[in-house]
């Protein structure tokens, strides 16, 4: 009688962040306030953004406090700029009244930025891929308890 042994094929590595604005990154690093408009402008969510092996990550989500709307994004960013930063992941959003109420996900290559003086950096790709609205996700440079 013959055994194999079972191996697991290692995930592959995320890749490096390629950072070309260090104090950009320090202000990217850590918890910030999150927000998609269609939720609220004033119960925000949090996002996280947290630097190892070479990697920044960033996770977290924005609930409704009424009803079952969210956002959520979770990924890496493969590039911090002066103003901006690439993301590649997930952005998941389910608002009630787009999209028939289902959740709408988006993947792949895609860039926040900021513009003018705002205090936010906002996804650059606002149109909602599920339906014919505009999207404002926002990570904001403000933290929490600030």
């Amino acid at each position: 009688m013959m055994i194999l042994a079972w191996q697991a094929t290692p995930a592959p590595a995320a890749p490096q962040t390629v950072i070309k604005d260090q104090v950009v990154l320090d202000k990217l690093l850590g918890k910030h306030l999150f927000a998609l408009q269609w939720i609220s402008w004033s119960h925000f969510g949090y996002v996280e953004v947290v630097y190892g092996d070479g990697t920044l990550t960033i996770s977290g989500s924005q609930e409704s406090r009424k009803g079952n709307d969210y956002v959520r994004i979770d990924g890496v960013i493969p590039e911090v700029g002066t103003l901006y930063f690439k993301f590649q992941g997930t952005i998941v959003t389910r608002i009630s009244h787009i999209n028939g109420g289902r959740p709408c996900r988006r993947q792949g290559p895609m860039t926040f930025r900021i513009t003018g003086k705002r205090k936010y950096w906002r996804l650059k790709q606002m149109d909602n891929p599920c339906d014919g609205v505009t999207d404002y996700v926002d990570v904001f440079f403000q933290r929490p308890g600030r």
